[in-house]
């Protein structure tokens, strides 16, 4: 019977066609599907046991959960037609340039530009020229911002990529520090001379390279180390400002008595002329930064906005592109994977934009 209904219905389609009716093609769907994904998580037990004396022993059990893992739809590179302009964070800017090229790998065709002008630059031609199709930040979108957005009808949408580990870097010539507190690092980067932070340290100009004041990650160790106030900072003697953290990679290495800090990817590429502080004596790597016992540890963000995605569906194809394949490209250029929960969250924002009505 199954076979004589669809023998009709296949009868039914050639007289339809032969008499010239349309074929009408389904529009494409958004799906969302989940995998399970073992996360290892550490819990810590503390059990008693009895020997000549009752003591307490803590032992670390291993536990392994299932995560699902939000999926978006496929996206063929190849297919994608019309130009996409981002800009903003010099941290974030190594990660989309390296996703970039990977989507032109994939076949696109269309040109990607990227301009590494900072997140505040970034959130201004964002926000308030409207010149830009995502905005990559090293911070979150402040209130001010958002209602520059809103000014000119974009309501922005956060994409969470990956993590960094904000670093506080030194010359390889140097070694009399490893290690600092944030008290100390607020005199490091105040002070006239290192001996006035520790009367064990030389008798030396301190020489600081850091980034501009348009930059996500000044805004974020002002946050951190100042307590929001970036004027004894901007006042401090002996300081370069820079949009581009090359410059201050150079400065830094440049000289025993330098310092600096910036995003953990610039001192990745420059192991061999910089060496890394632990602050409040944990060092940042992908433990320390994900669970939030490094100090500096900070999110790093896209944004863009429904309205775009629609419009531009290229701009679309390419968040989809940057966030399903992101954790597969975050550790060669320096940074660290956002948490399972973190990037389904951006999935599900991408998922919901393209539903929006």
């Amino acid at each position: 019977m199954r076979r004589l209904v669809l023998a009709v219905l296949v009868v039914m389609g050639l007289v339809l066609a032969a008499c010239g009716a349309p074929a009408e093609t389904p529009p494409p769907q958004v799906v969302k599907e989940t995998v399970p994904v073992p996360v290892k998580e550490t819990v810590q037990v503390k059990e008693t046991v009895p020997v000549k004396e009752t003591v307490e022993v803590v032992v670390t059990k291993e536990v392994v959960k299932e995560v699902q893992v939000v999926a978006l739809p496929p996206v063929d590179p190849a297919k994608v037609t019309g130009n996409i302009v981002t800009a903003g964070s010099s941290t974030v800017y190594p990660l989309s340039e390296r996703i970039a090229e990977r989507f032109a790998d994939e076949g696109y065709t269309g040109n990607i530009t990227i301009d590494s002008i900072g997140s505040g630059a970034g959130f201004e031609r964002f926000c308030k020229t409207g010149e830009t199709d995502i905005s990559n930040a090293s911070r979150r979108i402040k209130d001010t911002e958002l209602e520059s957005c809103r000014a000119i009808g974009r309501e922005p949408i956060e994409f969470r990529i990956g993590t960094d580990g904000l670093a506080v870097v030194v010359s390889k010539e140097n070694t009399f520090v490893t290690n600092a507190t944030k008290e100390e690092l607020a005199q490091i980067f105040t002070a006239e001379k290192w001996s006035d932070v520790n009367p064990n340290w030389p008798a030396e100009l301190i020489q600081r390279f850091i980034p501009g004041t348009d930059s996500g990650t000044f805004d974020y160790f002002v946050e951190v180390v100042f307590e929001k106030d970036k004027e004894p900072l901007l006042n401090a003697p002996n300081t370069q400002l820079s949009e581009d953290d090359n410059v201050l990679v150079q400065g830094v290495a440049g000289s025993p008595y330098a310092v600096g800090f910036f995003g953990y990817a610039y001192y990745e590429e420059n192991t061999d002329k910089l060496n890394v502080l632990s602050i409040e004596g944990v060092a940042p790597d992908a433990t320390t930064v994900e669970n939030g016992t490094y100090p500096l540890a900070r999110p790093l963000f896209l944004y863009s906005t429904a309205k775009i995605m629609k419009e531009k569906p290229q701009v679309a194809a390419f968040l989809n592109f940057y966030l399903t394949y992101v954790n597969e490209e975050i550790e060669a250029v320096g940074y660290f994977p956002a948490s399972v929960e973190a990037l389904n969250a951006a999935k599900q924002a991408w998922l919901d934009a393209m539903l929006t009505p």
